[in-house]
């Protein structure tokens, strides 16, 4: 079978979106000998030319045109199937006779009001038309799944939840291996870490707010945040500004994964006090390294931690800095976290995800 991919999300500074397609793939590439893949971006994306059987089209424009210019060069390819794991965009447009399968990752165009403008008017003219032609649709997550069948009547049997996962490379670093790490970035020894792209969905309002009262107690401690500028990003940055203690509160931009993991390793805990998520992947990311989480109590979020993190609600800046507290203050805490976090980590696999998508383009 011939499968035509979407990859363009999936280079340098990719986010969720882009980290389920780069590791959804690489691990389905890994297993998979026999399907022909040509995966189209705007330049070739790192990751893939060890495989014999997938072709990198690299198609040099912006916006929509490369859309219609990936969508003109499927017609010669006579692909079988097209695969879209973060657009909605051409799937709308196929032709009957190439079956297709969407990534619905979230709803948050429909159910969250602060978000990006440009991205709420492109779901909601394409959405709809890209589910009425697909065959299947994936969600990254159960909670998704209910939104879409609540939000568009969609069939439950054409949908199959494929989670998400952490890397491989996210894995418990002993401080003792990460002397060098900090005396080259000059950490605080005390911190609380926060990572994802800086938008109002991700709560860093009140995240700001919930450390500044948070610090009332604890003065010796900081607020690290890693996450490239998303949407209305200016905010925050005013927010920290004017806070009387914006001295320790550090936002680093998009980092490596080498340089995550070891934030990960070395903070007291993760704080992703996020809106609304469609899966959530920082906090497995966290547990994976053997890091605590505090997350919302919201949408799949939930679904993402089990019992192994300290859920809050994030409209609530009190509820944020008692957590923190908490984990400030009770060792034993955070070592049953750390433990348990490990454990609910384990339950989620790229290689596993990749199997099951494979098993279901049998379809």
């Amino acid at each position: 079978m011939k499968i035509a991919i979407d990859i363009k999300e999936a280079g340098a500074t990719k986010a969720g979106k882009g980290y389920f397609t780069f590791h959804l793939l690489r691990n389905l590439f890994e297993i998979d000998k026999e399907n022909e893949y040509l995966l189209y971006s705007q330049h070739k994306i790192p990751g893939f030319e060890e495989f014999p059987n997938v072709k990198q089209i690299a198609i040099n424009s912006k916006g929509f045109m490369w859309h219609i210019k990936v969508f003109l060069d499927l017609q010669k390819q006579k692909i079988d199937l097209y695969f879209a794991p973060t657009s909605y965009i051409i799937p709308a447009f196929l032709p009957r006779k190439i079956r297709s399968i969407i990534v619905v990752h979230d709803l948050v165009a429909f159910l969250f009001k602060g978000h990006n403008k440009k991205a709420i008017f492109i779901e909601k003219l394409f959405l709809k038309a890209a589910l009425k032609k697909s065959e299947k649709v994936v969600t990254v997550s159960q909670n998704t799944k209910n939104d879409l069948i609540e939000r568009f009547d969609y069939p439950k049997s054409q949908i199959e939840v494929i989670s998400c996962a952490a890397a491989r490379e996210f894995q418990p670093i002993p401080k003792t291996d990460l002397t060098e790490f900090i005396k080259k970035t000059d950490l605080p020894e005390k911190f609380f870490l926060s990572v994802g792209t800086l938008e109002p969905r991700k709560n860093y309002l009140s995240l700001v707010t919930a450390f500044s009262k948070f610090h009332n107690e604890h003065p010796d401690y900081h607020l690290i945040i890693v996450g490239k500028n998303g949407w209305q990003y200016e905010d925050i940055y005013q927010q920290i500004k004017q806070t009387r203690i914006s001295e320790k509160i550090h936002t680093l931009g998009y980092l490596s994964t080498t340089s995550l993991a070891s934030l990960y390793s070395l903070a007291t805990a993760l704080v992703f006090p996020s809106f609304y998520e469609g899966f959530g992947i920082p906090p497995l990311e966290a547990m994976q390294c053997g890091c605590p989480v505090i997350c919302s109590n919201n949408s799949s979020l939930p679904e993402v931690v089990g019992d192994a993190a300290l859920l809050i609600d994030p409209q609530s800046s009190n509820q944020i800095a008692e957590a923190m507290h908490d984990l400030a203050t009770k060792p034993a805490l955070r070592e049953k976290l750390r433990e348990e976090g490990l454990t609910q980590a384990k339950k989620f696999s790229w290689k596993d995800s990749a199997e099951k998508f494979l098993e279901g383009l049998t379809f």
